[in-house]
Parts: structure tokens; C-alpha cells; sequence
């Protein structure tokens, strides 16, 4: 018994002086970190700044007796879903210009890099599903606008307030572009980890 006990420290230190050291970080990599981390921070800047300026003031008819013209506003703020993009696309904006910011500390000093993508996975992934969840509600809210909805009497507004509409649509392109984005930082930080554990 004691001496398949003893065995086992003989193993493990056989296996520990056989194990192949990870390889060190590829600049490559790092460097598309950065880059990627930059188009999110200007998707979520653009998709912001995009959103918050498509206020649009039109003279329509109000739809009750006698029918008369008014100066009918159309701004982001009255719908919470695009209240709750512009918040989640910010809060993407901000994270993007400090991840970026990390990853060039990480380009200088490589042997801090590892600790850096674990958490950039987990945050990553976070934020990934605050953005695809704000363009998707975004989404929705501007497809009612568009087509309207005969079912429960909502009509459609993008014929009268094309400006509006235009700009929403825009910011969704944007803000969509940045969930992809998204997706190839969690791509690119996950194979970067797989890289980087030992081979025995």
C-alpha cells in the first residue's frame, strides 16, 4: 500500500517535467483585441449618438373629433425600449474605450495578458446579451413604426416622421454591427485561453 502511495508524487512530478509550458501570447491576437475592442466603443458612440439626435417634429392630423393639425413631436425618450438602448449602448461605448485601453496595456506587458482574458471573457459574454437584448427591443419597437399593427390599432408613423425613422433604423444597423463584434471578442478571447494551457 505504501509504496502505491509513494507512487503517485513520482507521477505527478514526471507528468509536471513533461508538461509543455504555454506558448507565449501572439501579439496577433492582442492586436486584433484592440482593434475590435475600438469598433465597439465607436458602435456604441455612433449608435448613441445616432439614436438620441432623431428627434422629429411634424404638423399631422390628431386622430379623434374634429381632426385637427398639430405640431406632434417623435422622440426617442417616449419609448423605454430605445430609453434602455441608448443606457445599454453607452454602458457598451464605455466598456469598449477601457477594454481597449487594457489591451494595449496588455500588448506592452504580455505576461499579464492571461489574467486579462478571463475576465474579458466573462464581461464580454455580459455585455453581449445587454446589446443583442437592447437591439432586439429596439428592433421591435421600430418594426411597430414601421409596418404598425392592424390587430390592436397601432398605425404605422415612418411615412410622416422619416427622419425619425430613418435615424432609428440606422442606429440599429450600428448597434447590431457592434453585437458582432461582440461575438468575435468571445471567439477570439476563447481560442487565446485554449492557446495558452499547458500540453502535457
Amino acid at each position: 500500500m505504501a509504496s502505491i502511495e509513494t507512487q503517485y508524487p513520482a507521477m505527478e512530478k514526471a507528468a509536471h517535467d513533461h508538461a509543455v509550458a504555454p506558448p507565449s501570447p501572439s501579439k496577433h491576437l492582442i492586436l486584433a483585441d484592440v482593434v475590435l475592442r475600438f469598433f465597439l466603443f465607436a458602435s456604441g458612440v455612433v449608435a448613441v449618438v445616432v439614436m438620441v439626435t432623431s428627434n422629429q417634429t411634424e404638423i399631422v392630423r390628431l386622430p379623434f373629433p374634429p381632426f385637427p393639425l398639430a405640431h406632434v413631436p417623435a422622440k426617442f425618450r417616449y419609448s423605454p425600449a430605445f430609453v434602455y438602448f441608448v443606457v445599454a449602448l453607452s454602458v457598451a461605448g464605455l466598456y469598449g474605450i477601457i477594454t481597449t485601453l487594457v489591451s494595449l496595456y496588455a500588448l506592452l506587458k504580455p505576461s499579464c495578458s492571461t489574467k486579462v482574458l478571463y475576465h474579458f471573457v466573462i464581461f464580454d459574454v455580459l455585455l453581449l446579451g445587454i446589446v443583442a437584448a437592447a437591439t432586439g427591443a429596439g428592433g421591435a419597437v421600430g418594426y411597430v413604426g414601421l409596418r404598425g399593427n392592424s390587430h390592436v390599432g397601432w398605425r404605422e408613423v415612418c411615412h410622416e416622421y422619416n427622419k425619425y425613422c430613418k435615424h432609428i433604423a440606422g442606429s440599429l444597423v450600428v448597434s447590431l454591427f457592434g453585437s458582432i463584434v461582440l461575438v468575435l471578442l468571445v471567439l477570439l478571447s476563447v481560442y487565446s485561453l485554449s492557446k495558452r494551457i499547458p500540453k502535457y
